[in-house]
C-alpha cells in the first residue's frame, strides 16, 4: 500500500484492530454488524484477505463467502425473528468500502423497505429483452472468464 493509500477498514476489522460487533469468525471470513444498518441485525460478511470487489475474487473464496453468508443469514433470522433476509453484494458502484462484502439484511413482511433495488421497469418489447440477453450471452462466450453460456 502506498503512503497516500487509505488503510482498509474491513482489513482492520478482520485483523481485530477495530471493534465492529463481530458475530462470527472463520479461517477465511469475518462477519460483523453494519455500522449503518438498514434494520437491526444487518451483518456484513467479508473475506479476511483483502479483495477489492467481486471481480477480483477467485471461485474458492466466493464459495466460502456465500456459504458463510447463508449460515449468518440463518442465524440473523433466528436472532432477530425476521421472516427472511436480503443478501446482496454491491460490485464497484455503491461499494462504500473497496473490500468485497456481502450484506445480510433481516427482512419482515411489510417492513416498509422500498426503493432499495427499485424502480424496476419491464423491457419495452420481447425483442428488446432478447437483444439484451443475446449481448450478455455473447459476452459470456467471448469474455474468456470460464463461464459457460446458457443453453436454450
Amino acid at each position: 500500500m502506498s503512503a497516500s493509500a487509505k488503510p482498509c477498514v474491513f482489513c482492520a476489522i478482520a485483523a481485530g484492530e477495530l471493534s465492529a460487533g463481530v458475530v462470527a469468525r472463520t479461517a477465511e471470513t469475518v462477519a460483523f454488524l453494519d455500522q449503518r444498518p438498514v434494520f437491526p441485525g444487518h451483518v456484513l460478511v467479508v473475506p479476511r484477505a483483502h479483495v477489492a470487489d467481486l471481480d477480483a475474487a477467485d471461485d474458492r473464496l466466493l464459495s466460502g463467502l456465500v456459504v458463510e453468508a447463508r449460515r449468518v443469514g440463518r442465524a440473523v433470522q433466528r436472532a432477530v425473528g425476521s421472516d427472511g433476509t436480503l443478501v446482496l453484494v454491491n460490485n464497484k458502484v455503491s461499494q462504500s468500502v473497496p473490500h468485497l462484502h456481502v450484506h445480510v439484511v433481516p427482512r419482515r413482511r411489510g417492513d416498509g423497505l422500498r426503493g432499495f433495488l427499485w424502480p424496476r421497469h419491464r423491457y419495452a418489447t420481447d425483442g428488446e429483452r432478447d437483444a439484451v440477453a443475446a449481448r450478455i450471452a455473447a459476452a459470456l462466450r467471448d469474455g474468456g472468464d470460464g463461464v459457460a453460456p446458457v443453453e436454450n
